[in-house]
Parts: structure tokens; sequence; C-alpha cells
């Protein structure tokens, strides 16, 4: 018997081992996608004040757990302050992120606003309340950030939110139009920035697992099974499931736009071309490559239902 003991207590650390080690190959791939991100499209300089937006979701909670090893380690000095905005939905649990965040020790600020009844009054049982929703959390989340002295507010959108984000638009929008890593809000004053951008959410997935954040659900958009965005996302990983890094050539995609070979004439000035009698190495080729899977488009791509907005 205690050979056998011995031999089960072997397996166990070996197990543990893998998981560790798993565990650490996780978190540094997390946190070289993140830095890569801020470093490509210079999201976070010398002296910043980065407002960390925590909704008790996920990404949010992933993204600020990154960015609290990469303030340790970043050859420059920059601040983080976490806010919440408390919509006063029925049933939340106000304790969880303030207890939370006072044991990570990272300032923090709680704002409460009952946006929830606002979005609950005007939108129709049954319709998308996201726009709504998404409006109201904004304006007030801009004037907290400008209240905290933030230079830069931080959301937690990754790399599959920016690509169904850029199908929601294409499907229903009628517009190539995406999520950027980084913008100027529509009054100018402030930055946002996207540091989860190269994060694919699989990994998010085990991170918050591995991690055990404490999670709240959301009982407004996330409540909606209907919504196009949840539809665009299932069409996209069932691409993933049958077609294998179909998502990082999209995703690649989204970094390498040839104006020139689409048909937006204020991107490209296609009424005042002409011939220059220089070889061009793009010229006429509309595909990049000679030979393409034999697959049909539409067998791979689910039935949408449109849910009007």
């Amino acid at each position: 018997m205690s050979a056998v003991w011995v031999d089960d207590e072997i397996i166990d650390k070996k197990k543990e081992r893998k998981i560790e080690l798993e565990s650490q190959k996780l978190e540094k791939r997390l946190c070289r996608n993140v830095g890569q991100a801020i470093v490509d499209f210079n999201m976070i300089e010398e002296g910043d004040k980065v407002m960390v937006c925590v909704s008790g979701g996920k990404d949010s909670y992933a993204m600020l757990d990154i960015l609290l090893k990469m303030q340790q380690r970043a050859p420059i000095h920059f601040d983080l302050i976490a806010v919440n905005l408390d919509q006063k939905q029925p049933g939340f649990p106000e304790h969880i992120l303030p207890d939370y965040l006072k044991k990570l020790g990272v300032p923090f600020h709680i704002e409460n606003q009952d946006t929830y009844s606002i979005v609950k009054r005007v939108i129709p049982e049954g319709k998308t309340m996201c726009s709504l929703c998404s409006r109201l959390r904004r304006g007030i989340l801009y004037r907290v950030a400008e209240e905290l002295g933030a230079t830069k507010i931080a959301l937690g959108h990754h790399r599959d939110d920016m690509l169904q984000t850029f199908f929601l638009n294409m499907f229903f929008g009628g517009r190539l139009k995406g999520m950027p890593p980084k913008l100027v809000s529509d009054s100018g004053k402030h930055i946002v920035i996207r540091p989860m951008a190269y994060v694919n959410e699989k990994d998010i997935v085990r991170w918050a697992a591995q991690q055990q954040f404490p999670i709240i659900p959301c009982t407004l958009c996330g409540s909606q099974q209907n919504l196009q965005r949840v539809q665009v996302g299932n069409m996209l990983r069932e691409w993933q499931t049958k077609y294998p890094g179909r998502i990082e050539n999209m995703f690649s995609a989204l970094q390498n736009v040839v104006p020139s070979h689409l048909m937006d004439g204020s991107k490209f000035d296609f009424k005042g071309l002409k011939a220059t009698g220089v070889a061009d190495p793009e010229g006429d080729k509309a595909f990049d490559a000679e030979e393409f899977p034999s697959v049909s488009f539409a067998s791979s791509m689910p039935s949408l239902q449109v849910v009007s907005l």
C-alpha cells in the first residue's frame, strides 16, 4: 500500500506542476499581448493616470489584473485607479467589488447612478437595451474621468469583441467599421484605450477561472440572448471550430487595409486615377493568395436572424 501511495503522490505532484506551468505560460502570453498592444498604439505614457473601468465581468477583472502586473514591470511610471459604475440593478451585490479592490490594494472609486431604471423605462420589453445603456454609461464615465484627473480611460474589450463589432457594422450597419484600440471621445476631451485588443477570449476565460475572480453577472444586456452581437459571436466561434486559424486571419485583416482595393472614394481617389507607367506590386491583383481551400462560404456561415434595435 505504501508504494501505491507514493506513486499516487508523485502523480499528483506532476499534475500540480503541469497546472502551474500552464498557468505561468498563460500569464506570460496575456502580459505579452497586452504589452504589445500598449507599445503598438502608444496607449500608456509616462505620468499617465489610467482609469480602469471595472464592471464585475471577467474581461475587466482580467484587464485590471494584467495592468497591475504591467505597472510593476514597465520602464515608465503610471498610476491606476479602478472605477465601477453601480447602475443600481436589482440584486446587485454592492459589497463584492469594493471588497475585492480593497484586498488588491488598488485605489478605486464606485460611482452610484441609477441608469437601470432609465433603461427599463425607456426601452420596451424585448428590445435591445445595449445602445442606450452604453450611451448613459459612457457619459457618466467620461465625467468621472474628468473629476478624477484621469488621462486615459481603459476598457476591457478584447480581440473577439473587436471582430464582432466589425461584422455587426458590416452586416447590420453597411459600414466597414470596427472597434479601435485607441480613440478620442466625441467631446475631444478623453483618450480611450483597449489594452486587451490582442487578447483572445479563450485565454481570458481560462485566466478568470484560475484567478477565481468574483464575477458579477449583468442583468441587463447579459440576460438578452437574441442580441445581434450574440449571433455574430456564435458565427465566429463556429467558423473557428470548422476552420482553425480563421479568427487570427480576420483580425490580421483589420490591421492590413488596402483602400485602393475597396470602393470608398473618400479614402482613395478613384476618379483621379491615371496610368503612371510604374509597376505596382498590388496592381490588379484582387487575391493575395493564389489558391484557396475549396470551401463554400455560404455553407460555413450560420443563418443570422436580424433583431431590431
